[in-house]
């Protein structure tokens, strides 16, 4: 049976569509056994379907699909109900990679793997449903134990040569790409992916939809799955929720004169949550190193990493773009403020308005109106979605020039019984036109004597752009 990555279809003698489509419902079924001897601890999904794909050249081989969900039962008629942000984010994705050295997972089988993922959906309950629509079509969960899609592949390169090749766009192979939808009740918020490479080291790859929470809740998740490897018992929530508010809601809020700056509508998507792209987008990354960030500190004249990339990267953009420069870009970036339950999105989002060239601009007076003069737009998303009663199909992530902070995201927290990773990275799906950058720590493994960590810029733009941004960021600032 071969499996084509980019479609999730399947080709056989047997019609693909009925293989299909009893895989999904093997994997994904929404409803629960009706037996009266059903027992309080569910049977820990172990269903495993080997299929044997090719792709990138033999890169990934060996492909199996298997399933874990729940250790127990949440409840009957259970619902989890995203927020108004959640909801705007619902066609963005998170890709997290986590590299181990061959030592970590050395006679690890895969059910030690998969045993502590059954007990930290316990506690991450919601993220182990399935998407539903209210009445009023908003999207809710049904929590109703579906579990994650867990996937086991092969790699032909060792870890240290697929480090060196340092391609983004190679990376998505160690990771699902699979989106929420068309079919909801059948698609996973979740999918974790663990791939062995040919030196026995080992990646974990999340796949995590952005509609569940910001990267500050994925990496609690993974982090959270560490903590129970060595034997941590999470409890139960508590005040599950058995009927729907938000969802049921038709309360009608004044009409705001105009969308928010941080948000573009799209064309409505339905059931299939991604968004078309006028352009082919491509993912690339730059490792900048302790020693080069504080150079390009001292002549930004701004002490903060983040600002001083986003402001030379925000700069050169605008010269190899062609059109109007961009003049309102978004910033992403973790909230002071104290978290409301397990996961949600929680991350500041905001803008950041000139009315001057940013071509001509001091790269410092950039990276200070990043520092300082951000204007939050969270309120204006939640009033703006509730207006629609949250059905609204918008983008987030480049709807504008969008640069997204993960430096306070405990990227490296993540322990496998004394095993940490020796490399980490994230990337975002579903970008709009205008393009992402994202801007997370390289890791404790690229410091500088005094503790200051190198940056990993992973970049999505028009194909088209890359090569020219490349050469611009080469000339003036020695990266890339």
């Amino acid at each position: 049976m071969l499996c084509n990555q980019e479609d999730h279809t399947y080709s056989q003698q047997t019609s693909p569509l009925l293989l299909s489509s009893i895989l999904q419902l093997l994997l994904s079924n929404g409803k629960k056994p009706t037996n009266q001897n059903y027992p309080k601890k569910r049977k820990k999904k172990l269903f495993q379907k080997m299929v044997s794909s090719k792709s990138e050249a033999g890169l990934i081989y060996n492909i199996k699909f298997s399933s874990v969900g729940p250790a127990n039962v949440t409840g009957q008629d259970v619902v989890y109900e995203p927020s108004n942000i959640d909801v705007a984010m619902k066609l963005h994705y998170l890709r997290g990679i986590y590299y181990f050295n061959s030592q970590a997972f050395q006679d690890v089988t895969i059910y030690q793997v998969k045993e502590p993922i059954f007990l930290c959906f316990n506690h991450f309950y919601m993220t182990a449903g399935r998407f539903r629509r209210a009445e009023s079509g908003r999207p809710y969960i049904k929590c109703n134990d579906c579990g994650a899609r867990f996937i086991e592949a092969q790699c032909d390169k060792t870890l240290e040569e697929w480090l060196e090749m340092k391609d983004a766009s190679l990376e998505k192979l160690l990771v699902s790409n699979q989106v929420l939808g068309p079919e909801l009740a059948f698609s996973p918020p979740i999918l974790i992916q663990q791939t062995k490479f040919k030196c026995g080291g080992v990646s974990l790859g999340l796949s995590w939809a952005h509609v569940l929470g910001d990267v500050f809740s994925a990496t609690e998740f993974i982090n959270f799955l560490g903590k129970v490897v060595v034997g941590y018992q999470p409890a139960r929530p508590n005040n599950l929720a058995h009927s729907l508010t938000k969802a049921n809601s038709t309360q009608t809020l004044q009409k705001i004169v105009e969308d928010p700056l941080s948000i573009k509508r799209v064309g409505p998507v339905e059931d299939h949550w991604i968004a078309n792209n006028s352009c082919k987008m491509e993912s690339f990354s730059i490792q900048v190193t302790a020693s080069k960030l504080s150079q390009i500190q001292s002549r930004t004249e701004i002490k903060g990493p983040f600002e001083s990339l986003c402001a030379i990267i925000w700069q050169s953009i605008s010269k190899i773009r062609d059109g109007p420069e961009p003049k309102v870009v978004t910033i992403c970036k973790k909230s002071e403020e104290k978290k409301e339950g397990l996961v949600g999105n929680n991350q500041v989002i905001g803008v950041v308005k000139v009315d001057h060239s940013i071509r001509e601009a001091n790269p410092s007076e950039l990276a200070r109106l990043i520092k300082d003069e951000i204007i939050d737009e969270r309120l204006k998303i939640d009033e703006a979605i509730e207006n629609d009663h949250g059905v609204s199909d918008v983008v987030v992530y480049g709807a504008n020039l969008t640069f997204v902070n993960m430096e306070g995201a405990d990227l490296y927290g993540f322990d496998w019984k004394g095993h940490k990773p020796m490399n980490v990275s994230y990337l975002i799906d579903g970008v709009g036109d205008a393009g992402t950058v994202v801007v997370l720590p390289a890791g404790p493994n690229d410091s500088s004597k005094d503790g200051d960590e190198g940056r990993i810029v992973t970049m999505t733009l028009p194909e088209d752009e890359i090569m020219k941004l490349k050469f611009e960021l080469n000339k003036e600032w020695s990266i890339a």
